[in-house]
């Protein structure tokens, strides 16, 4: 069974740092493209970047590029996304997500697994 559990969200002010974590059990972790998504509210789900299996190639949204860094430990199934430089507008439930194979889906209809979610509130 495979599961995907996300940690490391909270509340912080705008300016500060996060860093979230998602350990994943139940797959071959370096054969999936892992992908962090967002929801606000009333909003729809957003990507924000996704990393291939080799932890080489990355891939970003706009919104995030720059601030935030997708890594990944394939000794440890763990995937993280380190956010810098926080907004109020980043505030939303952060999931992250694994995609069979090599490609960077920016799409979630295209991802086959998915977390819970973490919550993270930015304060102006």
């Amino acid at each position: 069974q495979v599961q995907l559990v996300e940690s490391g969200g909270g509340l912080v002010q705008a300016g500060d740092a996060l860093r979230l974590s998602c350990a994943a059990s139940g797959l071959t972790f370096s054969s999936y493209t892992m992908g962090w998504f967002r929801q606000a509210p009333g909003k729809e789900r957003e990507f924000v970047a996704a990393i291939r299996g080799s932890g080489t190639i990355t891939t970003y949204a706009d919104s995030v590029k720059g601030r935030f860094t997708i890594s990944r430990d394939n000794a440890k199934n763990t995937a993280y996304l380190q956010m810098n430089s926080l907004k109020p507008e980043d505030t939303a439930v952060f999931y992250c997500a694994a995609s069979l194979g090599r490609a960077l889906f920016t799409n979630a209809r295209l991802y086959d697994y998915w977390g819970q979610g973490t919550q993270v509130t930015v304060s102006s």
